[in-house]
């Protein structure tokens, strides 16, 4: 934006802003800020920057010697400052920022790296509740400084004029805004006060709201006079307590206020580096992977964001977080946080709070930490993966599904001197019934972070030893039948292993526990997905797809359909000696073992089980007859 010269303009003319007003205020409503309701804050910040310089310019002032007065009476809405004021020279400057050169916008956020936000675009935020803005401001800079009244329309003009120092007899800066009609959800007395108390409970000068009620604040009122306190108390974590435990009982009782939940335990966030206190509120119960909570980050006590997700990394999903600091620097919105070296810096550092208090709880809280992992082994396990120092401490309490139940490793490494692991949820399903008769010791590695986890037990108990679940290892475990009895069920094994060769699946007959199941289909996801590629390969001989899956082609692992010679059912069917029948039951058998497997069938499968019911049903009827 550019400004006519104050020569050829002479104060009391009208002016016009060089852009497109209207555009400006649609851009800020609909792309920069979230809401209308931003325009409370913009102003809050322009009045608690003012007051800044002031107690800069007056450093021997009382901390509560200036302070921020709001007025809305559904008339007008009124913020009024004890700060250091503007000049006329001061409203161009601020006003012309916008349009800027970005250098030239850099320079002067370095010149304001105290303050909070930039007085121009906040003052302009205000088009979005109203039509007509007023300020009234005497710089604290000259004593016999004059007063300076800046009128801003919608339709793009303003005016600037000078007045005499008894307009305001006091330094500072007075906004007054005559709301929409339209804007009245904003600008409602109830809705001013309780957006000041969203916005500035943590504010550290003291900020006064006032309905009319009372006798109403008038312009030149002092921080004392009418109204309510919008933040009575300083934040809980710069306040003194008794006691530890007293301490501790209102920081969890303002994370519930704050958040809605009873905190498992509340985790003191404090970085002087950057000017950062605040406190982590742990989730009491488990929130679903990768899901990420909004943190409330206020910036030297106004709040920025409620939904700060930067400020804490992915795996830190199990706490929220209330925190205020002095050095973090807001986007051009002021509602999230600008990602750079020093965010990056502070989310290192709160990292490192949380395992901290983590290393805590294992050393010296043992229920603490056993409710903790309750609800929240998962995140405990992705934060494990990449740090081995919580992988040294926790990997021992962790809970994993195993063939002895939920149970940690620790435990289940002293049952178990080899510790087996599958690469599915699947196929841990498939074998952990008979795994566990057959006395092996398998682990669930289907689920996030578990099976690389399990191979990192060697590094805790030296004495374990970690391989992967193969089928060989399991078909190992199962005893061979008797020759005699193998001999007699080859004919119905050849039978068996025709009908399912177009699963390509091999057909054996064995002794396990437990009896009642009467097969075991032993297949992998990886070998299903080999046997399809071949199965491409050979659809596509001839052509480029061939070609290239041809080349790709190894022999394809079978899959296993291993029958229960203990289990009675089994021991009738390999005694069958009618063709069909003996086709119809071993279909029946490797469908019922694929459906004990729990994983997705295949469409010729479930063609198969329901074929083979009907025909066994229709031979069970006909045998009636």
């Amino acid at each position: 934006m550019t400004l006519p010269d104050t020569a050829t303009n002479p104060a009391g003319a009208d002016r016009t802003f060089q852009v497109d007003l209207r555009g400006l205020v649609d851009l800020l409503s609909h792309h920069l800020y979230s809401s209308p309701r931003v325009y409370l804050r913009e102003l809050m910040q322009n009045a608690v920057d003012a007051l800044t310089a002031r107690h800069a310019l007056e450093p021997d002032a009382p901390a509560d010697a200036f302070g921020v007065r709001l007025y809305a009476d559904g008339s007008v809405v009124r913020v009024e400052d004890d700060g250091v004021g503007l000049t006329e020279a001061d409203v161009h400057t601020f006003l012309a920022t916008i349009g800027r050169s970005s250098k030239r916008a850099d320079r002067i956020a370095e010149q304001r790296g105290d303050f909070i936000g930039q007085f121009g675009i906040g003052l302009l935020s205000c088009f979005l509740v109203a039509d007509e803005i007023h300020v009234l401001s005497r710089s604290a800079r000259t004593p016999d400084a004059p007063a300076v009244e800046w009128r801003g329309r919608g339709d793009g003009s303003y005016t600037i004029r000078t007045l005499p120092a008894s307009a305001r007899p006091r330094p500072g800066t007075t906004v007054t805004l005559t709301p929409r009609t339209d804007a009245g959800e904003w600008t409602r007395p109830a809705q001013v006060h309780a957006l000041a108390r969203h916005f500035g409970s943590l504010l550290r000068h003291p900020v006064t709201f006032d309905d009319g009620t009372g006798g109403g604040t008038s312009p030149a009122a002092r921080a004392d006079g009418p109204g309510v306190s919008v933040n009575p108390e300083p934040a809980p974590w710069a306040r003194t307590y008794p006691t530890p435990g007293a301490r501790s009982r209102a920081l969890a009782a303002y994370g519930e206020e704050v958040f809605g939940f009873k905190p498992l335990d509340t985790i003191e966030l404090d970085l002087p580096a950057v000017g950062l206190k605040g406190i982590a509120c742990v989730l009491p119960e488990a929130v679903p992977a990768g899901r990420r909570h909004g943190h409330r980050v206020h910036v030297k006590g106004m709040l920025l964001s409620e939904q700060a997700e930067e400020i804490l990394p992915d795996w830190a999903f199990f706490v929220r977080c209330v925190v205020d600091a002095e050095s973090l620097r807001p986007t051009a919105s002021r509602e999230s946080l600008y990602e750079d070296d020093t965010l990056a810096a502070v989310r290192d550092a709160l990292a490192e709070r949380l395992r901290d208090w983590i290393a805590r709880a294992a050393a010296s809280d043992p229920d603490l930490l056993g409710r903790f992992l309750q609800a929240h082994h998962l995140a405990v396990k992705s934060l494990a993966v990449h740090d081995d120092e919580i992988l040294r401490m926790l990997l021992p309490w962790l809970p994993f599904e195993t063939t002895d139940g939920h149970t940690t490793l620790d435990e289940f490494a002293r049952t178990h001197r080899t510790v087996l692991v599958t690469s599915s949820v699947e196929e841990f399903r498939q074998v952990a019934a008979i795994a566990s008769a057959a006395g092996l010791g398998v682990v669930n590695g289907g689920y996030t972070y578990d099976r690389e986890l399990v191979h990192r037990l060697p590094e805790i108990r030296p004495e374990a030893s970690v391989a992967d679940l193969d089928p060989a290892t399991l078909t190992a475990h199962l005893d061979p039948v008797d020759r005699e009895t193998e001999l007699a069920a080859a004919a119905y094994l050849a039978q068996a292993r025709e009908a399912l060769a177009v699963f390509d699946c091999d057909v054996a007959l064995r002794t396990f526990q437990p009896a009642s199941a009467p097969a075991l289909l032993v297949d992998s996801r990886e070998a299903r997905h080999e046997r399809t590629r071949s199965q491409l390969a050979r659809e596509q001989e001839g052509g480029l797809w061939g070609d290239i899956l041809g080349a790709l082609r190894q022999e394809a692992p079978r899959a296993q359909l291993i029958l229960n010679q203990l289990n009675p059912l089994v021991r009738t069917a390999v005694t069958i000696d009618e063709p069909e029948l003996a086709r119809t039951s071993a279909e029946a058998l490797y469908g019922q073992a694929a459906m004990l497997s729990r994983r997705p069938l295949r469409p010729a499968e479930s063609s198969l089980i329901n074929r083979s019911f009907l025909d066994l049903l229709a031979h069970a009827l006909r045998k009636d007859s």
